[in-house]
């Protein structure tokens, strides 16, 4: 905790940055490890946290930046459980209704899955953008509009826009 305080002490420029990153860095990529399971997404979590800890820095108390750095570690992981507990539970949903055993239905849902993906790479930049922070990331139109710098209305005509277009793309119905 004394190599922290001497870290903060003075400007929390970019060397104290990279001090503060070098310190922490292994320990926070482990602790996201130990909850998400996964190498790849604990070394990218771990860059996201100190990146908003980078974007944060005129407002970190230096006694409490370790302690920050781990609460958004911990939340970061959370938000990419609940992420994929979506996923998984949209998936559950959906084989619930019909026996996914069936060689028919393998056949139906691998080919719906072709078509939507197809239809979701054939939108434009900005309607796919749109479209994939609300289904994917479950944000709503008010922060996808904040993120974007564009106002809600923008995003609710985008959305509508990718909506007719997906419409119009997937015919085969599951």
């Amino acid at each position: 905790m004394a190599k922290e305080r001497d870290i903060f002490a003075g400007q929390f420029d970019l060397d104290t940055f990279k001090v503060f990153f070098d310190d922490h860095f292994i320990e926070i990529k482990n602790f996201i490890y130990y909850k998400t399971a996964n190498v790849e997404l604990s070394e990218d979590l771990a860059q996201e946290a100190f990146l908003k800890v980078w974007e944060r820095r005129g407002k970190i108390n230096k006694d409490t930046a370790k302690k920050y750095l781990y609460t958004i570690a911990k939340n970061l992981a959370l938000d990419q459980y609940k992420k994929q507990n979506r996923f998984f539970s949209f998936i559950s949903k959906k084989t619930k209704s019909v026996d996914a055993e069936t060689p028919l239905y393998i056949l139906e849902e691998k080919e719906f899955d072709e078509q939507l993906q197809k239809a979701v790479a054939s939108l434009p930049e900005n309607q796919r953008e749109v479209f994939l922070m609300n289904r994917i990331d479950d944000l709503t139109y008010k922060e996808i509009a904040e993120r974007l710098g564009l106002s809600e209305k923008a995003i609710e005509k985008r959305m509508g826009q990718a909506l007719k277009k997906l419409k119009e793309h997937i015919t085969h119905k599951i």
